[in-house]
């Protein structure tokens, strides 16, 4: 179920590895465009503030597939499925056909018993994965994908084809009704959470003209703590070739918005889960995976590790509950709250509710934007193609729900096409950064959602199962929440 990569040679290994970990070379460095002014950028809107939370593996049709006013579906097209897995599904597909998407909980209980599905099983989602079920364009070979984060495990038939019940994502979907759903935001890869964790950070994981980064590190952890032996998945454009750990290892100098956001004296900081270096902890390596910038040189050995990354992620609620807030937030989650399939929690909703009501009720509301968005598909149908021209790299991905909450907009679907660049571009734009000159210089901002003519919305209470104490009052799990 899984690309296999041709070999490639301890020598060309060695090499990769120094020269991004090694010795700081200029390999992977991408033009940085700013102005070089700098003094502290005023913002050129109301919103003095941008968070970006980001939660895990949901495709769009997952999770509001029956949204009003939304393209969702509730049926998938399904490829004949061959022999092989045939005859290993409870539902076998003998025929391209139209198949319903079955109505499950937020844990994937929902399939008839005698279908024989695990519930609440992760799903193929890394590049390999992506192609099977894109199938050029034609969005019908999701029943082909295998089950595991890497396609490995048993065949997951019909299952991927599913979607959550609305009761059981309530907080998500009364955001949705009173601010904005953005249905049409592509992934920038097809590929799963270390790739687009950087993408959100880095507009794209280009290194050069030629290569690429496309998939996760062999190993925990994904960055700088990780062991030198394990490196990324690159893709070379010559002929478009896929070398399988066949790339650098994951301490890259590419530029990130950490140097739009220094060069013009803009606050922010990154809150996760702790990083645990490989030496130590080996139950817990993969508790950081989520923290992008941990495969960020300059920030991982800098004084910036310390002053803008910050563990836990209930940091946020106490930096907005003492007036610390930076300008610009990215938040990833402790695993059990990230949505993400497997974890058997239900948490994920109300954990993004206690941040959204955290700013709500604060003197932050009236100056803040709230961007929600899921990482990747996490294998699950989604019915709309991403759009061509496809880039050498692998992008744009699939769908996955964004939602965009501030004072500025008013309720409304937006059905214009954003990728993740275009979150970036509309800080880039609200702060006077300049371009990263990747993914975010041809995204459309989301900046055409707000409207900064109306007063600023009073905020209403986003009522959730789990309040934001519990989330306060609970130890990190230290636990790996994800492989892919």
């Amino acid at each position: 179920m899984q690309l296999r990569a041709a070999a490639i040679s301890f020598a060309f290994l060695t090499m990769s590895a120094a020269i991004l970990a090694c010795d700081g070379g200029s390999r992977g460095t991408m033009p940085v465009l700013p102005s070089e002014d700098r003094s502290a950028s005023s913002p050129s809107t109301k919103i003095k503030h941008v968070i970006i939370v980001i939660q895990e593996n949901r495709s769009f049709d997952n999770f509001f597939a029956t949204f009003p006013g939304a393209d969702g579906t509730t049926t998938g097209q399904a490829a004949a499925m061959p022999g092989s897995i045939a005859n290993s599904c409870p539902v076998p597909i003998t025929k391209p056909t139209t198949i319903p998407l079955t109505e499950v909980n937020l844990l994937g209980k929902g399939f008839p018993p005698s279908y024989g599905y695990t519930p609440n099983q992760d799903l193929d989602h890394i590049y390999s994965g992506f192609l099977l079920d894109h199938d050029q364009g034609k969005m019908d070979g999701f029943d082909l994908e295998g089950s595991g984060a890497r396609g490995s495990g048993t065949p997951a038939c019909t299952y991927p084809y599913q979607y959550v019940n609305p009761k059981d994502i309530v907080p998500y979907w009364d955001m949705a009704q009173q601010y904005v759903l953005a249905d049409h935001t592509f992934q920038t890869q097809g590929s799963g959470s270390f790739t687009s964790h950087q993408d959100l950070i880095a507009g794209g994981t280009g290194l050069s003209s030629t290569e690429a980064l496309i998939d996760t590190p062999s190993y925990f952890p994904w960055g700088c703590d990780g062991n030198p032996q394990h490196l990324v998945t690159a893709v070379i454009k010559r002929g478009g070739k896929v070398y399988e750990y066949g790339g650098p290892f994951p301490c890259l100098t590419y530029s990130t918005m950490r140097d739009l956001l220094d060069a013009k004296s803009v606050s922010w900081k990154f809150y996760a889960v702790k990083v645990y270096p490989y030496t130590n902890c080996p139950k817990c390596q993969g508790a950081g995976i989520w923290s992008a910038f941990d495969a960020i040189k300059a920030v991982r050995y800098s004084s910036e590790w310390k002053d803008n990354i910050s563990s836990p992620p209930t940091n946020v609620l106490t930096d907005i509950s003492n007036k610390k807030l930076p300008a610009v937030s990215w938040i990833t989650p402790n695993g059990v709250d990230s949505d993400h399939p497997a974890t058997g929690s239900d948490t994920g909703p109300s954990w993004v509710a206690s941040i959204v009501n955290a700013v709500g009720q604060s003197s932050y509301w009236d100056s803040t934007a709230i961007v929600i968005l899921w990482d990747d598909w996490g294998g699950f149908y989604d019915h709309v193609a991403p759009p061509e021209p496809r880039d050498w790299q692998g992008g744009p991905g699939f769908r996955v729900p964004m939602l965009i909450v501030s004072p500025y907009v008013k309720p409304h679907v937006e059905h214009t096409q954003y990728e993740f660049g275009s979150v970036l571009r509309f800080i880039e734009d609200n702060w006077s950064l300049g371009s990263l000159g990747k993914n975010d210089a041809h995204s459309t901002s989301i900046g055409n959602a707000f409207d900064f003519n109306m007063k600023p919305r009073a905020f209403k209470v986003i009522p959730s199962k789990y309040p934001s104490v519990f989330f306060l009052r609970r130890p990190p799990s230290g636990l790996p929440p994800d492989t892919e």
